[in-house]
């Protein structure tokens, strides 16, 4: 058995490249560690940093395949969580930026606060509280 030591990137496609890029970058707040073009594909890869680990690849593609089902409870990969050490202000700077966002919930067995919203694509995104 392989002995796993972390969590290495999320690959994300996205269906319009520069909204994505600026939701993930301004919106979010990662850095862009790095982006290419690659002519052979005729589509971007950024590459994204989160307090300086990459954490997620962002793919484009001149004809993105279709979206699947895409919501917290859907069948699959469920969601991405990030940590934020408070909830309902990470909740509110996301509204002030245009974004819409559930209503904030809290873990029964954890007891801590989370909240989700989407991306650009409707991918589900959640902040959890630290």
């Amino acid at each position: 058995m392989p002995k796993l030591k972390a969590v290495h990137h999320i690959a994300i496609i996205c269906s319009d490249y520069e909204r994505s890029k600026n939701f993930y970058t301004s919106v979010l707040g990662l850095s862009i560690v790095k982006e290419t073009y690659r002519e052979e594909r005729q589509s971007y890869k950024l590459d994204l940093g989160l307090n300086g680990h990459y954490v997620i690849e962002l793919f484009s593609f001149p004809d993105p395949p279709p979206p699947r089902p895409s919501f917290p409870e859907a069948c699959g990969l469920r969601h991405l969580a990030f940590e934020v050490d408070d909830v309902r202000a990470a909740k509110e700077e996301l509204e002030q930026k245009g974004v819409k966002v559930e209503e904030i919930r809290v873990d029964v067995i954890t007891g801590k606060q989370f909240v989700f919203f989407s991306d650009p694509d409707g991918l589900p995104l959640e902040f959890y509280e630290k």
